[in-house]
């Protein structure tokens, strides 16, 4: 029999349980009724474990949201306190993500605990990566570049302590552990500027989380230094591909162009180095270029890119320690980190 079956669909729709707007704690059987399934089946979305659809999943989350249900704590903490299992969301694609994984395996080891993962990919979202991980009796989510709203993340931390990680935080109820990105990219401007360019550009991150910090901080950097007519942002994204459509179009246009080019990522700057590459640009004789995070991509042989360092063992540290606080019942605190930057290959003096 398959989960729609099970779920019951095709149930009439779900009816306000009488009184629940009351004084009284509004209880799974509550739920139940409201969503028109048995208390058994509420308790499998609850708790996270299979047997129930994700289009049922998603209902009784949100009328058990709306009725104001919070699981017991006390019971919750019972079943995951002999798991000592951290789950961690990341994005397949991005190698810092790649990076900090593997740091986050060390630093919970060193505190006798595992770590599980779960991808998000173009054919797999952010929803069907986290319920995969809450099967796994984790006790805390640790969640890398989310782009869960907060009404998810509200929820999601009603069921285990929740952290988010290169991304702010705006509730109460979520840690989050990220660098200064407005520092970051100051850095990568105040070198530039450094070394003569006045005329640079970023390829910010579009809607990343992250992004809008970056961007600022660029436009307020450039500014400072007496550079706000030459500030140029470009939107980009995540990928090669973001980065080589935003340097196309600096290379096509009929105005000089840029000197120098801050990326929002080291995968969205190797996008911008092909491209120059392409056109027989010098990287850094014709164009400099800086990456941000420091993966893996900007320490390889043939590319050495200059990037602003996020820090990935010191991040993956600062997670571990701040997810276990909060399942020993510490407050959710903001942690920011600052970054440095990393000069290599990839940036030079202004060309004459």
């Amino acid at each position: 029999m398959d989960d729609d079956a099970r779920d019951g669909e095709g149930l009439p729709p779900p009816a306000r349980v009488a009184g629940s707007a009351g004084k009284r704690r509004p209880t799974m059987a509550d739920v139940a009724q409201a969503a028109g399934i048995s208390t058994a089946l509420v308790s499998i979305v609850i708790r996270g474990v299979p047997g129930a659809s994700d289009e049922t999943r998603q209902r009784v989350l949100r009328i058990a949201d709306e009725l104001g249900y919070v699981p017991d704590q006390r019971a919750q903490k019972l079943r995951r306190s002999s798991s000592r299992v951290l789950g961690v969301v990341f994005e397949l694609q991005q190698p810092f993500h790649g990076d900090l994984v593997e740091h986050i395996y060390a630093a919970a080891a060193r505190h006798r605990y595992d770590a599980v993962i779960s991808a998000v990919a173009p054919s797999r979202g952010e929803s069907t990566a986290l319920n995969a991980l809450l099967r796994e009796r984790c006790e805390a989510a640790i969640l890398l570049g989310s782009r869960l709203s907060t009404d998810e993340l509200e929820r999601l931390a009603r069921r285990l302590p929740t952290l988010l990680v290169a991304r702010r935080s705006d509730l109460p109820s979520v840690g989050a552990v990220r660098s200064d990105d407005s520092l970051g990219i100051r850095l990568a401007v105040d070198h530039l500027v450094g070394l003569g360019h006045r005329r640079i550009a970023h390829i910010d991150g579009a809607g990343a989380p992250g992004s809008s910090d970056r961007r600022l901080g660029f436009l307020q950097a450039m500014a400072d230094h007496g550079l706000g007519d030459f500030a140029d942002v470009l939107a980009g994204g995540l990928t090669e591909e973001a980065g080589a459509d935003g340097m196309n179009y600096l290379l096509a246009r009929q105005v000089p162009p840029p000197t120098a080019v801050i990326a929002f990522n080291d995968r969205t700057a190797t996008g911008v180095l092909d491209v120059l590459a392409h056109h027989g640009r010098a990287v850094p004789g014709d164009i400099s270029v800086v990456g941000y995070d420091d993966s893996r991509l900007a320490k390889m042989p043939h590319v050495q890119m200059t990037t602003v360092s996020q820090d990935a063992p010191r991040m993956a540290d600062a997670v571990v320690t701040a997810a276990l606080d909060l399942i020993a019942g510490g407050t959710p605190q903001e942690i920011v980190l600052t970054p440095r930057l990393v000069e290599r290959a990839t940036t030079g003096p202004v060309p004459r």
